[in-house]
């Protein structure tokens, strides 16, 4: 390989991405929304209180009120009445479901009685929960539970010997949750543009004869797809660089910045690149192109940590988003970028590289100038 040829074409590719509108907006303002978007999300979820609907058939008895009295004074949710006479327990979950509301809370009649009763008898509250609200749910279950203990204990005449203290925060006490999200969206980046583009442009050319006319050039195959690894190398270092300042200037956002972070940065275009070409070489037209392109990309998308911790999937499916390469490029940034745990980045180092060895040397020979 010739640098002067790689510095030629990559001059090209640079000019073209650069007069490109739509691939201009995703790669340099569309980090920005979603660092707006995510952090806005984020910041309203980790300071604001659950809500919980609450129908008291309990004719609002004095046991009932000082429940939910103590249940306000948590810092987790506010305990909100509900007035609206035509409630009631067999229509509580839809009416829920109706107004939009993910967690409501039942106290059935006698929960006084059956309290104050000696010796007590046991009484059932209902927890009504959005399976697509997990947070929410479990933050009013920790709450309500919390308040039913002491209740218990309280009835008991015990006394507390084990508390809860403060709460620390994973990796540093001054992290938020955007803060661990950074990371995820550095990766989203690093794998949607590179991809997509490079899938679709091997298709283009071939399809436009492109290729045919390259390959009467000096320029080898190596030599094109060097300079494209190399274009969206340096777009994604403008990227990260926009993300992390986006995050800094309007969430306050806490990363260590070091040098551990370069060689995800480098290595993740390079894989990714590679990887698009190799998908691109395989299709012969660019309908199976896009099919193939977005086959191999959603799944990394949404199962390598991206928006959520792998540590949060299922036990069968955790296994899964290990397989996946952008997994390796997310968990080495935040083992970079959060905790510094730099041995652990040089393992998820080492794994990217053979992988983008892999992919590089498969794009090469699968590669034609000329279709067959």
């Amino acid at each position: 390989m010739k640098l002067t040829r790689i510095v030629a074409d990559f001059r090209i590719v640079a000019r073209g991405y650069l007069r490109n509108s739509a691939a201009l907006f995703f790669s340099l303002i569309f980090p920005i929304i979603l660092i707006l978007i995510f952090g806005a999300i984020y910041s309203v979820t980790g300071s604001t209180r659950v809500t919980v609907e609450v129908l008291n058939e309990d004719d609002n008895s004095l046991a009932s009120r000082e429940f939910l009295s103590a249940l306000n004074n948590t810092s987790a949710v506010t305990a909100s009445v509900v007035t609206d006479p035509s409630v009631a327990p067999s229509n509580f979950a839809s009416w829920l479901g109706q107004n939009g509301d993910p967690v409501g809370l039942l106290i059935p009649a006698g929960f006084a009685a059956n309290y104050t009763a000696t010796p007590p008898r046991p009484v059932n509250l209902t927890l009504y929960t959005n399976p697509q609200n997990p947070t929410a749910a479990g933050t009013a279950e920790g709450a309500i539970q919390g308040v039913a203990n002491y209740f218990n204990l309280h009835l008991a005449h015990g006394t507390a010997v084990v508390d809860l203290g403060p709460g620390k925060t994973v990796g540093s006490q001054i992290f938020t949750a955007i803060d661990f999200l950074v990371p995820g969206l550095i990766g989203f980046s690093i794998l949607t543009s590179p991809m997509f583009s490079t899938v679709e442009l091997t298709n283009t050319y071939r399809k436009d004869g492109i290729f045919r006319e390259l390959s009467l050039t000096p320029l080898t195959r190596a030599e094109w797809l060097t300079s494209h690894i190399l274009w969206y190398l340096l777009l994604t270092f403008v990227t990260a660089g926009i993300m992390i300042g986006a995050g800094i200037a309007f969430f306050s956002v806490h990363v260590n910045l070091n040098l551990g972070l370069l060689p995800f940065l480098a290595l993740g275009p390079f894989l990714f690149v590679s990887l698009g070409m190799l998908a691109g070489s395989v299709a012969k037209t660019p309908e199976s192109a896009a099919v193939i392109g977005n086959i191999i990309t959603f799944p990394m998308m949404f199962l390598s940590g991206t928006f959520f911790p792998v540590s949060d999937f299922p036990a069968w499916l955790q296994p899964v988003a290990r397989v996946l390469p952008l997994y390796y490029v997310i968990d080495g940034m935040n083992q970079v970028m959060l905790f510094q745990n730099f041995s652990r980045a040089l393992l998820d180092i080492l794994i990217v590289v053979v992988i983008a060895a892999v992919f590089f040397l498969g794009a090469i020979r699968l590669f034609k100038w000329r279709a067959e």
